[in-house]
């Protein structure tokens, strides 16, 4: 810091609390504005997030209940389909006994 030539002792003391003074006063919190409807906006975001929260739970039941949904049609084709391949395999089955029952009575005649 660069003092004037003609500064006195007293001077530079002065203007050095000056200086703290100022920097205290910077560093001192601002007081608040307190706005006089914070209470209704406030009242408004929680009623905001309330609705988002109400239609997002919407939205998980309503995935929750297609889930759901889909769940038992692939329950139901994996048991029609079972039944297709037993049905299929008792088929044959059969037939390949058939065949044998069929081979045996010819070797008989």
């Amino acid at each position: 810091m660069i003092h004037p030539k003609n500064s006195t002792y007293n001077d530079r003391q002065a203007a050095s609390a000056a200086a703290k003074k100022a920097l205290l006063a910077k560093l001192k919190p601002k007081p608040t504005v307190i706005d006089p409807n914070i209470e209704q906006r406030k009242a408004e975001r929680e009623l905001e997030l309330e609705i988002l929260r109400e239609e997002r739970r919407k939205e998980r039941e309503a995935r929750r209940i297609e889930s759901e949904k889909a769940a038992a049609i692939r329950h139901e084709e994996e048991l029609i389909d079972a039944e297709a391949r037993e049905l299929a395999l008792r088929a044959a089955q059969k037939a390949a006994r058939d065949a044998r029952y069929a081979a045996r009575k010819q070797r008989r005649k």
